[in-house]
């Protein structure tokens, strides 16, 4: 069997429309064969917050420790897992120039990838990457779903 075998694919994606504003995020997880997505949505957030959603949700859906390849479009989410987070670890949670935004989602993706053997990879959004395009779709998707029931909830 070869290695690559017993890996785990992931895709994220997340965005805000606005941003800030209503967001969405997308995973798919694809493994021997097996392909299971997942998505969801909040109102008042931020691309990055979504981005960083993705990524921690498709984490959380394993259900034992795994080698990962998780792929995304986002730089932001990418270079701070693999270049600045050990630097705020070190600095209790902070960056040089002060408060570190989106500790909490940070913080949760640290403890999570604690429990993997992941390669994080950097994948360019929109330029015809099948399951990224799929992603993106997906978290369009619930970016409208999160706007019907803001709609809903307004009505009562």
């Amino acid at each position: 069997m070869r290695k690559t075998d017993n890996m785990v694919r992931i895709y994220t994606d997340g965005g805000c429309d606005p941003n800030p504003g209503t967001g969405g995020w997308a995973a798919i997880l694809l493994y021997q064969g097996h392909v299971k997505e997942i998505f969801g949505g909040e109102m008042n957030t931020t691309n990055n917050r979504m981005e960083m959603t993705a990524a921690i949700r498709a984490l959380e859906a394993l259900k034992r420790p795994c080698n990962v390849c998780l792929y995304t479009d986002s730089k932001y989410l990418k270079v701070g897992v693999t270049e600045w987070l050990p630097n705020w670890k070190r600095r209790n949670w902070t960056r040089k120039e002060g408060p570190l935004k989106n500790e909490d989602l940070w913080r949760c993706l640290d403890a999570l990838a604690s429990r993997h053997t992941i390669t994080w990879k950097w994948v360019q959004g929109h330029a015809g990457d099948r399951y990224n395009e799929r992603c993106d779709a997906l978290a369009n998707e619930a970016i409208h779903r999160q706007r019907l029931q803001g709609k809903k909830a307004n009505l009562r």
